[in-house]
């Protein structure tokens, strides 16, 4: 039931990322999920865990993080279409 929780999470961090950094543009919910777990990971190494907790994610750090991955998911589809 963990993990059901932590995808929930994942999906949610990475749609909120997503819709932020290109809302005309939506990766599907596995592509969210990805980002937002991915994001998450990345977040919690790099700045720590801090603030609130849920489902075993540091909220501000996964946000952070998800953001990160979504730009650079945004910028390589920039870059492949473009070529």
């Amino acid at each position: 039931m963990h993990w059901l929780w932590v995808m929930l999470v994942g999906a949610a961090i990475g749609a909120f990322a997503g819709a932020i950094v290109s809302p005309e543009r939506s990766f599907g919910w596995i592509g969210h999920i990805l980002a937002g777990l991915i994001g998450a990971c990345l977040g919690e190494v790099l700045i720590g865990p801090m603030g609130p907790e849920f489902a075993g994610m540091a909220v501000f750090p996964a946000v952070i993080g998800s953001l990160v991955v979504v730009l650079m998911m945004v910028t390589l589809m920039y870059w492949a279409r473009a070529r």
